[in-house]
């Protein structure tokens, strides 16, 4: 049997073709990124702290110009009082439906912590304020258009809902031309509500962004890709003006929305964090097919598929037990840089049906950006792969767990 180094070095080779278009794809966002901040003409000005009610805080209202430029958006609300990014889905969607509408998720059930978000029980839910929720399942991974037309057809649906990434399930992330395809095919049925992406783990996979491929809003966490591994906190909404000004009057009040907000450790690692994020997402990508290269050759199933770029930065990989995806799970954690002489174990994290382990030894709590793997418990074992700040620390963690399978 090879030893951990040699099957490294062999699965690199195999994967250099796609290395290069990762690279590539990088550049290219290296370069929209760039062209934001020269537009904006961003300053040291823009970096300063502010307090209070942060009435005029350039450094807040610029960073929301400088988002909605890279997304091709009309309009953004960037904020460190979006505390992650179950908080930033969960008041974008209470800012644009109201009592009677119904949000229709087309591609199944959201991420886990969305589900009492969406139908719980006295917990201050949009059950609770009377909004009404229905889904479509993802066909064999595509949308299942005949089910949509007939979904559709409902006329108390406001918000056409499309997860991006696979949360805990067993499916590709859905491509840029997927979700620009399936937009056209909603308006294409009269819908003329808002289709809204839950955009986590997918910015700068691509060349583009949901907003620039038909969705109206595209929301997100900071302590994923869009922060670069260097946003301390916070979350993005991005889209048509109208709706995040209305999110944005959720989040605040009716009275203010946008134009309060202060924030005193000042904006320069949000500024920045975008700026690196091309860059860093490159590396979680070089790295997820890394993994998953070396473990398909030692027989592991594992998602996506290693025919082409994934279209986010997580990996799925089965395991035949328990203790062996535990085993995986510590071994990532024992490759960390942070929290590295910890043992995890299964615990019941709030918002999860199942007990979760959750590897996450990172320099900004739970950054999911930065190396970390995570898992429910429970069958098929399934643990999900995500983030690397660098190739070389995908690459020496992968090593570490190499030598504990093999």
């Amino acid at each position: 049997m090879l030893s951990a180094e040699k099957l490294i070095s062999e699965s690199e080779k195999k994967l250099k073709l796609l290395f290069a278009q990762a690279e590539e794809i990088a550049q290219f966002n290296q370069g929209k990124v760039l062209d934001a901040f020269r537009n904006a003409k961003i300053a040291l000005r823009h970096f300063a702290a502010s307090t209070g009610y942060g009435y005029g805080d350039e450094g807040r209202d610029t960073l929301n110009a400088l988002f909605a430029d890279v997304f091709g958006a009309e309009a953004s609300l960037v904020s460190p009082h979006l505390l992650s990014g179950t908080h930033a889905l969960t008041a974008a969607l209470f800012g644009v439906l109201k009592t009677g509408d119904v949000l229709y998720s087309i591609s199944g059930n959201p991420y886990d912590t969305l589900l009492e978000v969406i139908g719980g029980k006295n917990v201050g839910s949009l059950a609770d304020y009377g909004i009404g929720y229905k889904k479509t399942d993802l066909k064999e991974g595509n949308f299942d258009l005949a089910a949509i037309q007939e979904g559709l057809k409902d006329p108390h649906v406001k918000v056409v809902y499309i997860q991006r990434s696979r949360g805990y399930e067993w499916r590709d992330a859905l491509s840029e031309e997927k979700i620009k395809n399936v937009c056209s095919f909603v308006r294409g049925q009269g819908f003329s509500g808002c289709i809204f992406v839950d955009n986590c783990y997918g910015e700068f996979v691509e060349k583009t962004e949901p907003t620039q491929c038909g969705a109206d809003l595209a929301v997100g966490s900071l302590i994923k890709n869009a922060g670069g591994g260097l946003a301390p906190t916070g979350g993005y909404i991005a889209g048509k003006k109208e709706y995040v000004d209305a999110v944005a009057r959720r989040v605040t009040a009716p009275s203010v929305g946008a134009e309060i907000g202060s924030y005193a450790f000042g904006y320069q690692y949000f500024y920045q964090g975008i700026f690196m994020a091309p860059h860093v997402v490159s590396q979680a990508v070089k790295g997820s097919l890394l993994i998953g290269q070396c473990l398909q050759s030692l027989g592991y199933e594992t998602s996506p598929s290693l025919d082409c770029l994934p279209f986010d930065i997580t990996r799925a990989i089965r395991f035949k037990t328990k203790n062996e995806l535990i085993g995986f799970i510590q071994a990532v954690q024992e490759a960390s840089p942070v929290d590295s002489f910890l043992t995890l174990e299964p615990w019941d994290m709030p918002g999860y049906g199942d007990q979760v382990i959750m590897a996450a030894g990172t320099f900004v709590q739970g950054a999911s950006i930065e190396l970390s793997a995570d898992a429910p418990i429970k069958e098929p074992y399934t643990a999900y792969f995500q983030g690397g700040l660098t190739y070389e620390h995908c690459k020496y963690a992968l090593a570490k767990v190499l030598q504990k399978l093999i």
